[in-house]
């Protein structure tokens, strides 16, 4: 049995894993969702200065809470940030990091500076400024939605439900810098690429085997890697899928770079 640490990306909360920690907990592991402060059902907390280090101390608190040993810590696009900043805090109550469909920060990096580049970060300031009270990005609108992760996969129902419960992110949390020790870098990791958001392992393992340095810097020894044909928001569109990816992560399982598929 492995325990599963959940935390979403961007507008979502906990909601957005309940297929999969259904799935999780029906063959038998345990599955504890997060909902970071400001999202989900948490939403009414949001503050102008709910920021990244928020995010983080909410993640060490679950860690502490759940007196998590050997945890499987599962950070999707944005949420990747503070589960990286708690587990360089916690490493002793973690056995993996699983990167799903996300970058890997590095210390002093913003998601803003980091995950986005002139033109994204101009649009994003753009909707906090105009729709956001000037301190909250909203969702963006359905005809624009897509240009932030690829939907593909997701039915109406999902993306119904994705506008229904998706909240204001707080900006202040892509503009604060993460702040890593280096604790981090001595866990188990496993990356999950998303492959109609457009990465994949081949991606990865050309560049890897260039030397270039975002790839061969946050790569560790004990580091896997898997594929979905699936867009940016696997847990909404094959959840059962991500499972089965998750649980084979759990066990150390998965492609290594410079090796055969």
């Amino acid at each position: 049995m492995a325990d599963f640490i959940l935390v979403a990306g961007g507008w979502l909360g906990g909601w957005a894993w309940r297929d999969v920690a259904g799935e999780l907990a029906r063959r038998g592991h345990r599955a504890r969702p997060v909902t970071l402060t400001g999202l989900g059902e948490r939403r009414h907390l949001a503050r102008r200065d709910t920021g990244l280090s928020t995010h983080v101390d909410d993640i060490v608190q679950v860690l502490d809470h759940e007196e998590a040993t050997g945890a499987v810590v599962v950070g999707h696009s944005y949420g990747i940030f503070p589960v990286v900043g708690a587990a360089d805090r916690r490493p002793e109550r973690i056995g993996r990091i699983v990167y799903l469909d996300t970058g890997v920060p590095q210390d002093g990096d913003t998601v803003k500076d980091g995950f986005m580049d002139e033109t994204r970060r101009a649009a994003v300031e753009e909707m906090v400024a105009a729709d956001g009270d000037g301190w909250r990005f909203p969702l963006p609108p359905e005809d624009r939605l897509g240009e932030w992760g690829s939907l593909s996969g997701m039915d109406e129902e999902a993306l119904a439900r994705m506008r229904r419960l998706a909240a204001p992110h707080p900006y202040a949390c892509f503009t604060e810098r993460i702040s890593l020790g280096g604790a981090v870098w001595g866990l188990p990791s496993s990356a999950v690429f998303c492959t109609h958001n457009g990465v994949s392992i081949a991606m990865v393992e050309a560049l890897y085997a260039a030397g270039d340095p975002r790839v061969s810097g946050a790569v560790g020894a004990d580091a896997t890697f898997f594929e979905l044909a699936t867009g940016h928001y696997p847990m909404l569109s094959v959840p059962v899928e991500l499972a089965d990816v998750l649980i084979e992560a759990a066990t150390g399982g998965g492609r290594r770079l410079g090796t055969r598929a």
